[in-house]
């Protein structure tokens, strides 16, 4: 596989055509300044209560889970479940609704037999996502265990390949999260994804999620203007800023380059909220839904967290 970032140009000239075919950005309902924000929501009781609860917390956009993710196997989606959730997505202003994949899931494995089960059960999440009318799939890469990483970047190509040749009527695009890096995962350097897609070969359908806390953790620093400028760089001439479709808000409670991956409030970790300026106020990434992903709970005079960090995070755009 080639690694050469040296023309972002025409890469990304390339993607930008395919890409626009596939999906418009989520700017009709969008009367707030700024970007959509949202957070990964429960959907204890039925997958539409997260448009519900969405809703009850003040959120513009929503990530769920489409079944338990710890477990290998669900029953299927019966059509009144199905129903329940579009007339849901239908009656509020939620959008766009982001699924995240099992924590399972290991495309990168070196275990055949494993890597199969994760390309499953990614089938399966796939499958729901294509009957909900959900657009994003938010996958981790997975990990290398004992394999050289060249081969288990290509084993995570094999998998989204051996996905859209089962699945090639869907318009769900599958997005490839941003790692910490911690233990064998694979994924924490934007040349990581890059050579991940040039193996994927319906490439167009594939996209990238940016996480700011695995980011951090990763060794990519964006806390001022000057490192925030640098890292954008780094992602454009790696990747291309067009394959980003969602953004991961999180500050970390680890240092920069910990290597560890741990959610801290906005604002309240070692990233701060300087760094989530630069976020919510790029006009390049004005149409991505930026989804919490913080711990949950109630502050000390009972509020909801969400609704804590969710108004952090609007404060911070101008």
């Amino acid at each position: 596989m080639n690694t050469d970032s040296s023309n972002p140009v025409s890469r990304a000239e390339n993607r930008d055509s395919k890409q626009a075919a596939i999906f418009a950005p989520f700017t009709d309902e969008c009367a707030k300044p700024g970007p959509r924000l949202g957070s990964h929501l429960s959907v204890a009781g039925g997958l539409e209560n997260a448009f519900h609860e969405a809703v009850r917390l003040g959120c513009d956009c929503v990530q769920l889970f489409v079944k338990n993710q710890r477990q290998w196997r669900a029953k299927p989606l019966t059509p009144e479940q199905v129903e329940r959730f579009r007339m849901a997505a239908e009656q509020t202003a939620i959008r766009p609704a982001v699924a995240h994949g099992s924590y399972l899931l290991n495309l990168a494995s070196p275990c055949e037999a494993a890597r199969r089960q994760s390309v499953e059960a990614l089938t399966d999440e796939f499958d729901r996502c294509a009957a909900l009318g959900i657009p994003y799939l938010v996958v981790h890469p997975g990990a290398s265990l004992n394999a050289d990483l060249p081969i288990a970047l290509a084993n995570v190509a094999r998998s989204l390949n051996e996905l859209y040749d089962e699945r090639g009527g869907a318009t769900t695009m599958v997005l490839l999260e941003t790692t910490a890096g911690q233990g064998s995962s694979v994924g924490h350097r934007f040349e990581h994804l890059w050579e991940i897609l040039e193996g994927v070969i319906q490439r167009e359908r594939v996209g990238v999620c940016l996480d700011t806390c695995h980011l951090f953790a990763a060794g990519y620093d964006f806390r001022t203007p000057e490192s925030y400028r640098d890292m954008i760089a780094q992602l454009d001439r790696a990747i291309g800023l067009a394959l980003v479709k969602c953004i991961h808000l999180n500050d970390s409670k680890r240092e920069l380059g910990s290597r560890i991956d741990r959610h801290e409030h906005i604002g309240k970790g070692k990233i701060g909220k300087e760094g989530f300026r630069h976020f919510v106020n790029d006009p390049r990434f004005r149409d991505v839904p930026m989804i919490l992903e913080t711990p949950k709970g109630k502050d000390g005079r009972g509020t909801d967290l969400d609704k804590v960090n969710l108004k952090r995070s609007r404060a911070l755009i101008y």
